[in-house]
């Protein structure tokens, strides 16, 4: 077997790198984002200014008899138009590090960047906004639901948060929808694992599925469970980012799908420039940097906002 040579910066097209590099971070960016994992695929133009359509509701068929009039099913399927939207990273690394690790620097691309687009995708598709607080890409999000139980309302005696949850489940169900289920903060972990009946034994124990930072987690009243710290909006190592108060939100997860580019884009430049966060201009070229820009495409649509249900609040450990 021929040995492979060790990846140097002067081997990466400075337009696009190899599809063996950016292809795991589109796959693991899927995997790692809690709402990818239950909302449902759907088709995505990676041109900005086209729509597709998607059916946000199962066709409805009729019987006919022979020679009669067929029924018509789109007055019963809600149709949105999915458009791509650009999510961006600029990294500025140390040019040594480029050029003397650059597989290395790669295979840690390729662990972060999927952690990032997951977070700032599942920030948008919860609460309409940019990581930054801004209004968000998309024009459906999930906390538009006015739907919401406040956890820690119910008493130990009167099933404490497994009552709460199943509450909220019922909102969803009498809106003639279905729970398929729940997305939770990570804080609301603790909670979930320490509640118990009144005799002390735990009543959520299907929720100790190893792993804390797995998009899929186990289930809660019956249903999947994804963790993803978007949720509360306080994401971990960005102090900038505060926590909404919002710990969990289910309902039924058809109505809810996603769209992802066909390709993920990631250049690099040593000449470029770039302002960082307090507005101070910085020059690649003189500084000894390279930069590497990571660009992809996203999609989300949802139908109907009352097919959710939102948990505020955090309730006391046994409860």
């Amino acid at each position: 077997m021929v040995a492979t040579a060790p990846l140097k910066l002067s081997d990466v097209n400075a337009a696009l790198l190899p599809r063996t590099i950016t292809a795991p971070i589109f796959e693991k960016s899927v995997e790692q984002s809690a709402i990818m994992t239950l909302a449902r695929p759907a088709p995505l133009a990676i041109d900005a200014t086209t729509s597709v359509p998607i059916p946000m509701d199962v066709p409805q068929a009729d019987w006919v008899g022979q020679a009669q009039k067929k029924p018509l099913s789109s007055s019963s399927v809600g149709i949105k138009q999915m458009t791509a939207k650009k999510l961006a990273v600029l990294i500025p690394v140390a040019e040594e590090v480029a050029m003397t690790n650059a597989g290395g620097l790669y295979t840690q691309l390729q662990r972060d960047l999927p952690t990032a687009f997951a977070r700032a995708f599942d920030h948008a598709a919860i609460h309409g906004l940019t990581m930054k607080g801004a209004a968000g890409p998309f024009s459906d999000y999930l906390a538009m639901t006015t739907n919401s139980v406040v956890l820690g309302t119910s008493t130990q005696a009167t099933g404490g948060i497994w009552a709460d949850l199943v509450k909220g489940m019922a909102k969803v169900i009498d809106d003639d929808f279905d729970y398929t289920g729940t997305v939770a903060d990570h804080r609301l972990k603790p909670s979930l694992l320490l509640a118990t009946d009144t005799t002390g034994r735990p009543i959520l124990v299907d929720t100790q599925t190893p792993g804390t930072n797995m998009a899929s987690a186990g289930s809660l009243i019956g249903e999947p469970l994804a963790y993803s710290r978007s949720v509360s909006g306080k994401q971990r190592r960005q102090s900038t980012s505060s926590d909404s108060g919002l710990r969990a939100i289910g309902g039924d997860w058809s109505q809810a799908a996603y769209g992802v580019g066909m390709d993920i884009t990631v250049r690099i430049s040593k000449e470029a420039t770039y302002i960082d966060e307090d507005g101070g201009v910085h020059s690649a070229f003189q500084e000894n940097l390279v930069l590497i820009l990571a660009e992809a495409y996203y999609g989300y649509v949802q139908g109907d906002a009352s097919a959710f249900v939102k948990y505020t609040g955090t309730p006391a450990y046994g409860s």
